[in-house]
């Protein structure tokens, strides 16, 4: 078992209407921001109710929603160049992860002289970086809690992973009404995925007996809101349910890590612009079927955390149902079942496998993989 080492950072708060605080939570980092925020927040309505909070309280702020699909480097240059101009005392992101790690991109290099390509070719980050806030209007992020930052290389549309210096968020806000603007099949999507990754950090190398009280709760609350309650005692709505499994899922995979459905989805999304959450869900139980050859006990007690296995079932009959579990759910929500239904190509993919062997990442999955070995994993989900 890895050694645990755990910082209290940053402040999380999730509850109903929070946002509609976010003026008073952010004072004590200044008074002039940057906002980041994805731009169908603001064809839904979402983004003037968020903004109200900092209007009422006098702070001064200016919006930046040129969020594209894949938030590359030279969306980053750009959003960087208005936020020096602007003299901001810190970044507030609001949206997904695209906008979330545009936000944390920005705070980052801030304060940095060199250019955005000299980081991500290995440079470090060294100057203070901005205070950032994080306003999620999904049920999880795998890379909130980190040091880690996601980020497209427009030179070649790979993902490459940018440092920063320690975890820059200085709160997390969890507003569940923010989840409404999802259809329902994005909601079931993002629900397979951040049990996707619950898995994965259970799972991981890296894994500690803390990220695995974690994700074990983080997967217990998630199969509440994804099949109800037997009995009545469960009467959290399932909005805040699912926040609440995400944003624990999202701690686990922060103090353990990420595994190859998360890894891969990335360099599909980098390259392709295809929805992660597709992609991790379509591979989640091909993970499962993987990892069984040597990590059955683990599996069979997450089947049963989750209720898709009986507490007498067999540890092979457990693993076995678990990976029926998701697969029901994907074909419940009328989700892609293959890769190749993503319109998608199997040359295509095996870019992404080797793309995905060139992130440091690899070296804390559930087992020791290659390039091969993950091209093996998408063949046999194809």
């Amino acid at each position: 078992m890895s050694d645990f080492i755990f910082k209290i950072q940053p402040n999380i708060i999730l509850g109903s209407y929070t946002t509609s605080r976010l003026g008073q939570y952010i004072k004590e980092w200044g008074s002039k921001f940057m906002v980041i925020i994805d731009p169908i927040l603001k064809q839904v309505g979402t983004a003037e109710k968020i903004t109200n909070s900092l209007t009422d309280r006098n702070i001064d702020f200016f919006t930046f929603d040129s969020v594209p699909e894949g938030s590359d480097t030279q969306v980053i240059s750009d959003a960087l160049k208005l936020a020096r101009e602007a003299h901001v005392h810190g970044i507030v992101a609001v949206g997904g992860g695209k906008a979330i790690n545009l936000a944390r991109a920005v705070a980052v290099l801030y304060n940095e002289s060199k250019e955005v390509y000299d980081f991500l070719d290995g440079i470090l980050p060294t100057a203070a970086p901005l205070p950032l806030i994080s306003v999620l209007t999904t049920m999880r992020d795998a890379f909130v809690f980190t040091d880690k930052v996601p980020v497209i290389d427009a030179r070649s549309s790979k993902v490459k992973i940018l440092k920063s210096q320690g975890c820059i968020c200085k709160l997390v806000l969890v507003d569940p009404n923010l989840t409404s603007t999802l259809t329902e099949n994005q909601t079931a999507s993002m629900a397979i995925e951040t049990l996707c990754f619950a898995i994965e950090a259970y799972l991981s190398q890296k894994s500690t007996f803390f990220s695995d009280m974690i994700a074990e709760k983080a997967i217990e609350v998630l199969g509440y809101a994804m099949d109800g309650s037997q009995t009545l005692t469960i009467t959290t709505p399932q909005e805040v349910l699912f926040s609440e499994a995400g944003s624990m899922a999202s701690l686990a995979a922060a103090c353990s890590s990420t595994g190859a459905g998360s890894l891969i989805s990335l360099c599909v999304n980098s390259r392709y612009k295809i929805s992660r959450s597709l992609t991790a869900s379509i591979l989640l139980p091909y993970i499962i079927e993987d990892a069984a050859k040597f990590r059955s006990d683990r599996l069979a007690k997450i089947a049963r955390i989750i209720r898709a296995a009986p507490v007498e079932a067999s540890v092979n009959d457990a693993v076995t149902a678990l990976a029926e579990y998701v697969r029901q759910h994907i074909a419940k929500a009328g989700l892609p079942a293959r890769l190749k239904d993503l319109n998608v190509t199997i040359e295509q993919l095996s870019l992404c496998a080797e793309d995905a062997s060139e992130i440091e990442l690899i070296n804390n999955l559930q087992r020791s993989m290659t390039s091969d070995d993950l091209f093996e994993l998408i063949k046999t989900a194809f």
